[in-house]
């Protein structure tokens, strides 16, 4: 019985980067032998165990053959004479296919280490193809490790492409599509994730309602990237600039698929493109099972981002019926969120990124207005019933048009 340490920690190891997991393999062993040493077996469908002390999975050594559709249709194979190679070769990338012994030596059959130094990702062997959810897997595993410079092999690329027009995407689950997604939303250069996607064709499988939007024109004068597609990889760009928040995250870059409505004869301009987008984010989120906490924010980013981008525009009680719409007294910290994604969607767009954008600073000003308003001085007055709601809502509408009128002068003067 020998064991190894494999897969992700070797190559963290070999990035001198921090990993969140440690993973085993057992090879010469069977479960009856795991089990006598204190292992406790958690694998239903093949055997992996958690270390008695440690909690760390170990797995003994497997081969896969494809017999079926999606990333589940695999039998598998173990047993004792299994070696580290065989287990190996059955993984996805080259720089995820190597294995570390218990003297701290390096197994590298595939040349992980090589495309480490010359940063590609590339797959280990033509058994890829047979995983379609391999095409979400170093999607995101690009968006990880862009920022050090790694790209996919042109041949790794083109498997892609191969399983994605092949039509195996329809077979992965909706939960495992959106486990990977909301991976990659988490990773440093998130909108990579999107774009090999595009690139490999799987976009339109996975994501239609975003890659309708490429080949949309926007006005050039607000857009000068005029395509949609390209603006709203931009938004996503900057708001992982402004927040880690996985959700701020995908709201951003989800707000504009109304646009994906706008009939042809009326490009560039999209009329209520805002309120079209709302049933296309539902259907989404209902067919990936999305959070609702994604599912809430994308929807208010969607409906409100133009608001918040006229909001020096808008009267008193058009500002309070935003913060009512949006529940912004209820959870205000989501209200924060709504401005990171619209401060995104403001940036990202060509020769806007630095731009300031002190809607939201406004927007912040005239709510903690209407927070301010002191209920209990209304209800000493004596109003109650009906009359103490509509007395509170006045006395909020006031406070803001009294910030409002606050914050011209002090323009007007400076």
């Amino acid at each position: 019985m020998k064991t190894y340490l494999v897969g992700g920690a070797v190559r963290d190891q070999l990035l001198n980067i921090k990993s969140k997991d440690r993973d085993w393999v057992v090879v010469g062993s069977t479960s009856d032998e795991m089990l006598q040493r204190g292992f406790k077996q958690v694998g239903a469908d093949f055997p992996v165990f958690l270390h008695p002390k440690s909690q760390e999975e170990y797995a003994l050594a497997r081969t896969e053959r494809k017999q079926g559709h999606g990333y589940q249709g695999f039998t598998v194979h173990f047993s004792e004479d299994v070696t580290l190679e065989e287990d190996l070769i059955r993984r996805d990338l080259t720089i995820n296919a190597m294995a570390k012994d218990e003297a701290g030596n390096i197994v590298d059959p595939f040349m992980g280490q090589q495309d480490l130094t010359n940063k590609v990702l590339r797959h280990v062997s033509p058994a890829f193809q047979e995983d379609p959810l391999r095409v979400l897997r170093v999607a995101r595993f690009t968006a990880r490790f862009h920022h050090l410079g790694f790209t996919i092999a042109p041949e790794t690329l083109s498997l892609m492409q191969d399983i994605s027009n092949s039509g195996e995407l329809a077979h992965l689950t909706a939960e495992r599509v959106w486990v990977e997604t909301e991976r990659a939303l988490t990773e440093k250069s998130p909108w990579v994730f999107f774009e090999v996607l595009k690139d490999c064709h799987a976009l339109k499988t996975c994501y239609p309602e975003l890659d309708t939007l490429f080949g949309v024109p926007q006005p050039p004068q607000h857009h000068p990237e005029i395509d949609t597609g390209l603006h709203s990889i931009m938004v996503l760009k900057q708001a992982s600039l402004l927040s880690a928040d996985p959700a701020v995250r995908f709201a951003a870059l989800m707000h504009d698929l109304g646009k994906g409505l706008t009939p042809k004869e009326n490009w560039p301009k999209h009329i209520k493109h805002e309120v079209l987008g709302l049933p296309l984010i539902n259907k989404m989120c209902d067919r990936l099972r999305i959070p609702n906490r994604f599912r809430e924010l994308t929807l208010k980013v969607a409906q409100f981002h133009t608001h918040a981008h006229k909001a020096f525009e808008l009267k008193a009680s058009t500002l309070w019926k935003l913060f009512k719409q949006t529940d912004a007294l209820r959870k205000p910290e989501r209200f924060d969120e709504i401005l990171l994604a619209c401060m995104a969607d403001s940036q990202g767009r060509t020769g806007f990124e630095e731009r300031p954008y002190p809607q939201a600073a406004y927007l912040k000003d005239m709510f903690l207005a209407a927070q301010s308003v002191d209920i209990k001085d209304l209800v000493a007055q004596g109003i109650e019933g009906a009359q103490l709601g509509q007395a509170i809502e006045e006395a909020r509408i006031a406070a803001i048009a009294a910030a409002k009128k606050k914050h011209q002068e002090q323009n007007s003067n400076a």
